[in-house]
């Protein structure tokens, strides 16, 4: 049986930019040990407050079919977060509770896109952007922001991309994963102009909003003639480290929310309703939390500035968000790939290559700060020794 074209193409016929991250995970499972800083996984546990809301919940019976949209009192909580947080008015009838930002990605997009429409999105991006726009039938079409301009994307390329192909949608990432970029409001502001003036939906993923470490995180709903055009993504998954718990939400405008209801339903069909009560137990418990589990990545990036300051082999993009460092090692004359492969062949260090992110991060890695603090100073610290021999051989 022959199977779709869609599910077949999903990652447009090449790899899926995970090859360095399966082939360590091959040697762990084969006994070897390799110190990963590949994925955004935290290296400490969902709460054990949070875990007990959970099981509380479901041993209290919230175990059967939860409401497809989220229950009310999740809605309500994510709603006064968000307009607490943005300043936008925001009620139940702009939330969806969704299994985790990947799955808003992918509804936020069906509701954006028809089949054949393109869909423009900034590189470097997220690993799954373009599979995701694929998924829904649209054409992922990528808009170059470049290492010369800090990551920070141009509008006036953006506005290029939507007049030549007539885009539906625009999707942004700040803080930025891969890039550690967050976009500064004048950036913002002119993104926001070419939406309305290209009539773009913009869909804003903002699943690091709780990891600032330099600047202010600004959600373009909040901007001037936005609120109707915007559908945010946000999760639980960073600010409160339930990776594996899959909760998040999309937030837009009521009538997108109600439509994208119709699509879970016919989908996800919800979250259950356990999970959904430790997210409102996590949310209840304000700032204090979210930094708690941000300071992890505060720490370990101003460990990373002063090893990259005592050397010259490899640069470093700003880290204003996120808990990645994008990191420059064209110096060694080899690709983010190439670098990548052989740092794990010699010191049994994975990293992500920047090619896994798009043609932008050519010649880059992304450094997750995922693993304890000593561990990751050593880790970045052989990293850099590695770099340096490279590009003394390349001299």
């Amino acid at each position: 049986m022959k199977l779709s074209h869609r599910i077949t193409h999903l990652t447009g016929g090449g790899s899926d930019g995970w090859d360095v991250f399966n082939r360590a995970r091959a040697m762990i499972a084969a006994g070897e040990t390799v110190t990963e800083l590949t994925i955004g996984e935290h290296d400490i546990r969902t709460d054990p407050a949070i875990l007990k809301a959970m099981h509380a919940s479901a041993m209290g019976g919230h175990t059967g079919y939860a409401m497809v949209p989220g229950t009310g009192a999740l809605r309500d909580t994510v709603a006064a977060r968000i307009a607490a947080r943005t300043g936008v008015p925001t009620s139940r009838a702009n939330v969806l509770i969704t299994p985790g930002g990947q799955a808003g990605l992918f509804a936020t997009h069906h509701a954006a896109c028809g089949e054949g429409d393109t869909a423009l999105f900034i590189d470097p991006y997220y690993a799954t952007y373009p599979g995701t726009i694929r998924a829904v039938g649209a054409l992922p079409h990528a808009v170059t922001a470049r290492a010369e301009d800090a990551f920070q994307p141009r509008a006036a390329a953006i506005d290029m991309a939507a007049a030549e192909t007539g885009a539906k949608s625009l999707l942004v990432n700040s803080p930025n994963n891969p890039t550690g970029v967050v976009y500064a409001p004048e950036t913002l502001g002119a993104i926001a102009e070419v939406c309305v003036r290209r009539d773009l939906w913009l869909i804003s993923d903002e699943v690091y909003d709780t990891q600032v470490w330099e600047g202010t995180h600004l959600s373009p709903r909040a901007l001037p003639g936005m609120a109707e055009r915007t559908l945010v993504v946000g999760s639980m998954s960073k600010s409160h480290a339930m990776t594996g718990s899959r909760i998040g939400w999309v937030v837009g405008p009521p009538e997108a929310i109600a439509n994208l209801i119709l699509l879970a339903t016919h989908t996800t069909y919800g979250v259950p309703g356990f999970v959904q009560d430790a997210a409102i137990f996590a949310l209840g418990e304000g700032a204090a939390l979210e930094e708690r589990i941000a300071a992890p990545f505060a720490r370990r990036r101003a460990l990373a500035a002063d090893i990259l300051a005592g050397q010259n082999a490899v640069g470093a993009v700003p880290s204003q968000g996120a808990m990645y460092l994008m990191l420059d090692i064209r110096a060694t004359g080899m690709s983010g790939e190439g670098f990548a492969n052989a740092l794990l062949d010699a010191h049994r260090i994975a990293v992500m290559p920047g090619e896994s992110f798009g043609r932008a991060a050519a010649g880059h890695i992304r450094v997750a700060m995922t693993i304890a603090d000593e561990e990751f100073a050593a880790a970045l610290t052989t990293l850099c020794r590695f770099a340096a021999s490279r590009a003394e051989a390349a001299r």
